[in-house]
């Protein structure tokens, strides 16, 4: 019997931004599905607006899958996580490890096939447009608590913001001047 679906089901229950309160706190299911949009998102621009030739369903899969260790680690908020060059391989061990675990789960026929997304070799274009994602998901995430006066995410929103614009990733540069402005409006402004 393979437990590996039912580990995945309690990425619901794991809550993100634990040093920072939110005014709608967000999961770590959630969070995967948003960065699996952008994601897709990303992966179309690079192929429909700059001929590259990522493959898109690889980078879907991918953005799905990328915090599958935290059903077993939880989430290390981004502070913690990059203090130091020791914390930082400390915890991409650990997060390697559980998802080795989470891999073992599954029936030996079908593990292969999971590896090539729960660990992805970090090295392909797919998986850099991935962690551009999750970049711009925190981004967004600030953006939509800063919106709703929680001034806890300003500096964050600053921060991230500059990031991703020093980024100098033509996807990401695409993303935020045409989509991300529309995060700002309310809904009345978005009809």
């Amino acid at each position: 019997m393979s437990k590996f679906f039912a580990f995945l089901n309690r990425m619901k229950y794991i809550k993100r931004w634990s040093l920072m309160r939110s005014v709608r706190e967000e999961n770590i299911m959630e969070h995967s599905q948003q960065v699996a949009v952008i994601a897709h998102a990303l992966a179309l621009i690079n192929n429909k607006v700059y001929g590259g030739n990522v493959d898109v369903k690889t980078v879907v899969l991918l953005a799905q899958y990328h915090e599958v260790g935290e059903v077993i680690t939880g989430d290390l908020p981004t502070p913690i996580k990059y203090f130091n060059p020791e914390i930082k391989a400390a915890y991409k061990d650990l997060e390697k490890d559980a998802s080795e675990k989470l891999i073992n789960m599954l029936p030996d026929i079908l593990k292969e096939e999971y590896r090539t997304y729960v660990i992805p070799d970090t090295e392909t274009e797919e998986y850099k447009l991935v962690k551009y994602a999750d970049r711009l998901s925190a981004y967004l995430k600030c953006v939509e608590e800063v919106k709703a006066g929680n001034s806890e995410f300003k500096k964050a929103k600053s921060t991230i913001g500059a990031e991703l614009k020093a980024s100098k990733c033509k996807e990401v540069e695409y993303f935020m001047k045409e989509f991300a402005p529309a995060y700002e409006l309310t809904l009345d402004e978005l009809d």
